[in-house]
């Protein structure tokens, strides 16, 4: 979990970049922690690859922030995780701006760039840093939404099968740093969830009105499949 930018960060100069990235500063497709990662054991401080500061977080740290917020706020946890998360996507969308920039070395505006591989780009410190791998359908788009599959969810998979959606935190994700990238406030909802017995976390992103629509739908029993039938055809909140 990047915690700050390292721009806000004093760091000694033989730990700014990781060896590899010295050796292959071409090299993207970083997914291996030793590779990934900058160890300062001296400091305690560790960076990752983009010269973020990190922090490591445990499963029982996930488990005890999950349980304290039910226990103080009850049913408004999945609430208090959706807006954790949507508030941490906008400020990365900020820190992948700058990172992207010099990783690539490019200075043409991000909406002029092909989204897939924006995408990709952004999602691959995620995948390093144990979030899960992660499929992005964007046929959709033209009719104001899309389809994001999270395999390996870190929060539904340390939780496992409780019958219910658990990744609120990264519906919030998706929807901070979607609406920071394409300027318009969009929302995002987990519709299928590993810890629904599923094999993998389905989440759709879109307008207001159609995460009201696919809310009232789950509620009224609707699956994935159901949900994703109903918006190709059109369906609205009467």
């Amino acid at each position: 979990m990047v915690i700050t930018s390292h721009h806000n960060v004093s760091i000694s100069e033989n730990h700014k970049k990781p060896l590899l990235k010295q050796k292959y500063p071409d090299k993207h497709n970083h997914y291996h922690v030793k590779e990934f990662f900058t160890f300062d054991y001296n400091t305690g401080i560790v960076n990752d690859w983009n010269q973020n500061r990190v922090v490591f977080a445990s499963e029982d740290f996930i488990v005890g922030l999950i349980e304290g917020l039910e226990e103080e706020v009850g049913q408004a946890a999945s609430v208090v995780m959706y807006r954790i998360g949507q508030e941490w996507g906008k400020k990365d969308a900020s820190v992948f701006h700058k990172w992207f920039e010099q990783e690539y070395s490019s200075n043409i505006p991000l909406e002029r760039l092909n989204l897939a591989y924006i995408l990709e780009a952004w999602w691959w410190p995620f995948t390093a840093q144990g979030w899960g791998n992660w499929e992005v359908d964007m046929s959709d788009q033209k009719n104001g939404f899309i389809f994001v599959n999270i395999f390996d969810s870190a929060v539904a998979r340390t939780l496992g099968d409780v019958g219910k959606p658990v990744c609120h935190i990264y519906a919030g994700l998706l929807a901070g740093f979607f609406s920071n990238l394409v300027k318009k406030s969009l929302s995002c909802i987990e519709i299928q969830c590993y810890s629904m017995g599923e094999t993998y976390c389905k989440f759709l992103l879109g307008k207001q009105e159609r995460i009201d629509a696919a809310t009232f739908w789950m509620n009224e029993g609707a699956g994935a499949k159901d949900i994703e039938k109903r918006l190709h055809q059109g369906a609205y909140l009467g």
